[in-house]
């Protein structure tokens, strides 16, 4: 009996301990100096002007959209920021990376080779950048409106968010067109769900409406995750375009709990782990959210109070985070838009 007890204590133990792993997420500063600017350089003596969307390669390379200054970042693990494209100047050339522009880009996706999709905010395109650094438009019209079709012929009215999933299908948060649509590896662009109308109904592709979507991921197995945030809700998106409201609800707040017994206030970006746990740039409250995949909503960092204190989970502080990554280990990177500074939350 002894024995047996013994054996008991140390699994629980074990178990405990695993499931406390992201108890206490510890909030650093990965890069910027916090100041506005467009400085190369490792760590604190990089510079950023609001930067907003982020993601994360196979390789452990952060991308990061820094929107003021028109430029894709990117961050390698030792925390050494370089230009990865543009020239600073607003416009939507493309061609060789140095040499291309853009115009306030507000997210970026990385796919399985290497290659770095970007919503091109107020150009209303959406950018492909090579492995070889070649910046092409792959869709959209610097017009806005839309109109499904294929490139040039198709349309955008301020994406702001993107996504790539594993066949090289890429998923666009169109913003003021309050739809959501999905971009084949041949180009053809198609409304996978959204009627257009603002709104927050559930139900199926056109039936369904967003208000605002910014931020979007996608899982392995193509279901589409919507920060549709001007209804504060995070949506699903089934690959057949059933949209269902999985947390959240069109008040704002800053509750915790499941499905819409929590709140939010205007969720910006959105990234998945390997467990599909979605995490949430929680943005008008300046925190960031966790939530399981049967709907629970935790508050994973920041106490909401604006600022940029590092630290232990709600003594730390964020001011407007919009974007979120995960790299493969699972830690947490947030565009930390009002602070000009990448975040890192680990465990």
């Amino acid at each position: 009996m002894k024995k047996t007890f013994s054996l008991l204590l140390i699994v629980t133990t074990f178990i405990d301990a695993c499931n406390n792993k992201h108890s206490h997420p510890v909030v650093t500063t990965f890069a910027g100096s916090g100041l506005m600017g467009s400085v190369d350089g490792k760590g604190k003596t990089a510079s950023f002007s609001n930067m907003m969307g982020i993601a994360a390669d196979s390789k452990g390379n952060i991308y990061v959209a820094d929107s003021h200054n028109n430029l894709i970042r990117r961050i390698n693990p030792n925390g050494i920021v370089k230009t990865f494209a543009g020239s600073n100047a607003v416009g939507s050339a493309d061609g060789p990376r140095a040499t291309a522009s853009f115009f306030n880009p507000e997210a970026v996706a990385v796919d399985r080779k290497g290659n770095v999709y970007v919503a091109d905010t107020h150009n209303n395109l959406i950018r492909k950048i090579s492995e070889d650094g070649v910046v092409t438009t792959i869709a959209g019209r610097r017009e806005n409106s839309f109109i499904p079709g294929k490139d040039s012929s198709a349309r955008f009215d301020n994406p702001s968010g993107i996504a790539v999933d594993l066949n090289g299908n890429l998923y666009v948060a169109d913003w003021a067109n309050n739809l959501i649509r999905k971009i084949s590896p041949g180009g053809k662009v198609t409304n996978l769900a959204g009627s257009g109308i603002p709104g927050s109904n559930d139900g199926i592709g056109s039936s369904a409406s967003f208000y605002l979507p910014w931020g979007i991921a996608v899982d392995s197995a193509n279901n589409v995750y919507v920060a549709d945030s001007y209804n504060n809700m995070i949506r699903k998106i089934s690959p057949e375009g059933v949209v269902k409201t999985l947390a959240g609800k069109k008040e704002k707040g800053v509750a915790n709990g499941s499905g819409s017994n929590a709140s939010f206030f205007h969720p910006a970006g959105i990234a998945l782990d390997k467990q599909d746990n979605i995490y949430v740039a929680d943005m008008g409250n300046n925190i960031i959210r966790k939530i399981s995949p049967n709907g629970i909503v935790i508050t994973l960092a920041g106490n909401g109070v604006r600022g940029a204190v590092n630290g232990s989970d709600t003594a730390a502080s964020f001011y407007k985070p919009y974007g979120v990554a995960l790299d493969q280990d699972g830690n947490v990177y947030v565009a930390d838009y009002q602070n000009n500074l990448i975040r890192k939350i680990s465990f």
